[in-house]
């Protein structure tokens, strides 16, 4: 197909699919000094960038190569974990066409997949407080979002999601499902559950979210991690707010240890989670400092899930108070501030195998590997709202009948968005409550 990146991105709905679902469109609207590719995957068990670059590798490079030209980028550069060594020597080997491409090797360390942690690891750049990649003339891209662009290049909208199924499932691995199934569906693909009780995890342990059975595969789904109830990565999401805050007045030892293995703090940006939880115990009192650092949280995880001796959850208290400022519209005083590097970093960053470990996730093993199994379910649920910006405006109704690959949603004029389109064919059921529903006929 013919059009720019930037157009094609636009065209067939490509967003970020590793993590909010940025419109990818927008994101291309920019030239840069240095373009990554974030292959880090550095949640637990997820294998999906794995998978793509051990089965996809020379249609990555290619499409890589005319991305990084687009952008005006000297160099790009697809980071890896070096644990991962055969798909390491799999990109290396795809890479050696393209002199303006490089490979970096990884330690296998939680989060090297964030952003900011990323950024510095393969350029030596600090991103500014609160800022983005492109403050410091860099674009980050997923593994997975260059694929749906390889994709656009051929005409074929974002329709299908690479998936990895982990955890209690009888054949774990990563599937090609159709966006909109239900994550029950999804899961029986994988040969189900022999834990009837058992929750669903939309992403990784550390930042997936909770999920019901009945609720869809959308862009930004990365995996469903299925868990029984009294796993620690399950137990700590059904934790009530009231409890958390109830916890952090009375339990709290100011130990620091969540600020020490903080790696937004390591970095050397000014976020202390302990004075946050500090500010909690005394009615945020305390609150001039403490609670404005609750936006430079990244709600990786590692305060709660690894550091806390007793359990508590900073990462929850700077959710809510995020929540709270950006309603009250307060203003953030650390925006634009430079970082540096506090010395310490070096041996304070968290191994993985040992976040597993503290997790209860030893015994579950996620093979790097497709597992090329149709998935035709009876019903698609398609939300309008699947990127970041605003919901996509539907242009179908109930009754239609629709095509494999034809458009349902289009982006509303003058705002952020992305265009949504059905990957299987059907009649469409009803278009309400920010869903499209088509009835597909299948048999799963």
């Amino acid at each position: 197909m013919s059009g720019t990146m930037k157009q094609l991105a636009r065209e067939y709905g490509v967003v970020g699919a590793g993590g909010a679902g940025f419109p990818t469109h927008v994101k291309l609207d920019a030239k840069v000094e240095v373009l990554i590719i974030n292959g880090a995957e550095c949640e637990p068990l997820m294998t999906v960038d794995q998978v793509l670059m051990l089965t996809r590798a020379k249609e990555l490079f290619e499409t890589l190569e005319q991305i990084r030209i687009e952008v005006g980028a000297g160099e790009a550069v697809l980071a890896v974990k070096a644990k991962h060594q055969e798909a390491v020597e799999t990109v290396q080997a795809a890479a050696a066409a393209y002199p303006a491409i490089r490979i970096c090797p990884l330690e296998d360390r939680y989060p090297a997949g964030d952003e900011y942690v990323l950024v510095y690891e393969v350029t030596g750049r600090l991103i500014p407080h609160s800022g983005l990649p492109l403050d410091c003339g860099v674009m980050v891209m997923n593994v997975e979002t260059l694929w749906n662009m390889h994709e656009a290049q051929l005409g074929r909208p974002v329709t299908y999601k690479w998936v990895t199924i982990a955890g209690e499932v009888a054949h774990p691995g990563t599937y090609l499902l159709p966006i909109g199934i239900s994550a029950g569906d999804a899961i029986a693909l994988a040969g189900g559950t022999g834990v009837p009780d058992a929750c669903v995890i939309d992403g990784g342990p550390m930042m997936g979210k909770l999920k019901e059975r009945s609720e869809p595969v959308t862009k930004t789904t990365k995996g469903l991690l299925v868990l029984p109830p009294d796993s620690p990565v399950v137990r700590s999401r059904l934790t009530p707010l009231e409890a958390i805050l109830r916890q952090a007045r009375s339990m709290c030892c100011q130990c620091h240890l969540c600020t020490d293995l903080c790696p937004r703090h390591l970095l050397g940006y000014e976020i202390e989670p302990n004075k946050t939880i500090l500010a909690a115990s005394y009615s945020w009192s305390m609150g001039q400092t403490a609670i404005p650092q609750a936006y430079l949280c990244s709600e990786c995880g590692a305060c709660d899930a690894y550091a806390c001796p007793m359990g508590l959850s900073p990462r929850r208290v700077n959710q809510m108070l995020k929540g709270m400022m950006a309603k009250e519209k307060l203003p953030n005083p650390y925006k634009g501030r430079t970082a540096e590097l506090r010395e310490e970093r070096a041996y304070r960053r968290i191994p993985t195998k040992r976040l597993v470990a503290r997790l209860g996730l030893s015994d579950y093993h996620s093979p790097a590997v497709l597992i090329e199994q149709a998935a035709e379910p009876k019903q698609l649920t398609l939300p309008l709202r699947q990127h970041a910006g605003a919901p996509s405006v539907p242009v179908v109704q109930a009754g239609d009948r629709v095509a494999a690959g034809a458009l349902v949603a289009d982006i509303p004029e003058g705002a952020l968005g992305s265009r949504i389109f059905t990957p299987l064919a059907g009649s469409v059921e009803r278009v309400d409550q920010g869903v499209v529903v088509i009835r597909t006929g299948g048999t799963v």
